[in-house]
């Protein structure tokens, strides 16, 4: 069995940012030289989110209008007494999630129809990282 280890890093321009990501997973996966496996792309932050869906701009946007409404910005959570101000973003991950988990077949990443991985930026503007581990022969 082969197990391969990356991180991607990303200091997002907005504050709240959907970043398709699929790309680099693949380049990944090739690199690792698995054929049969799976590859686990899991945010490292809790203020950010991996998840899997289509891409299209207008639905990235109806996500981050979506998840304002259910966690909104403001300044009443308990969170901020800590001297904190991203109580939004910590529930916003929590919402879309912290990884996703892709099977690998004939060294590809074995997708349905239209499923692309995206990271979920909620709290931007700084570094942040993502692990990809890949896993199998």
């Amino acid at each position: 069995m082969k197990t391969y280890t990356d991180y991607l890093y990303f200091t997002t321009k907005q504050e709240r940012e959907i970043v398709n990501i699929t790309h680099e997973i693949e380049q990944a996966v090739k690199r690792s030289g698995v054929k049969e496996g799976l590859v686990l792309v899991n945010s490292m932050h809790i203020t950010s989110s991996v998840f899997i869906n289509d891409e299209e701009s207008g639905l990235k946007q109806d996500f981050l209008k979506w998840l304002e409404k259910i966690a909104p910005a403001r300044l009443d959570y308990k969170h901020h007494q800590t001297g904190e101000t991203n109580a939004d973003a910590h529930l916003k991950r929590t919402i879309m999630g912290r990884e996703v988990v892709v099977a690998i077949t004939k060294g590809a990443l074995d997708f349905g129809p239209w499923e692309q991985i995206f990271y979920g930026e909620f709290d931007g503007r700084r570094k942040k990282r993502v692990l990809v581990k890949v896993i199998g022969e």
